[in-house]
């Protein structure tokens, strides 16, 4: 087996459920939903490890962008309580 970085790996759902600590049948309703980057391989689930990590950068800043939503729009209606 060629041994590249890790970026030119290919996982298969096994090996994604372990990485991002889930199981084998949430990989594959997110692949089947495309909510995770994936391609089939004679009819089998295969993820970029690359593009498995900038999904997961991806996610992290929208996680962190809503997390901001959520202050600004909380100190929004303190702020309009405090008028009334």
């Amino acid at each position: 087996m060629p041994t590249g970085t890790s970026e030119d790996q290919i996982l298969t759902v096994k090996q994604v459920a372990d990485y991002l600590k889930v199981t084998e049948r949430t990989i594959y309703k997110l692949a089947a939903a495309k909510k995770i980057p994936a391609f089939k391989v004679g009819g089998t689930w295969r993820f970029s490890r690359a593009d498995i990590d900038t999904w997961i950068k991806h996610q992290s800043m929208e996680a962190l962008d809503a997390g901001r939503n959520d202050t600004a729009s909380a100190k929004g209606q303190l702020d309009q309580g405090e008028r009334k």
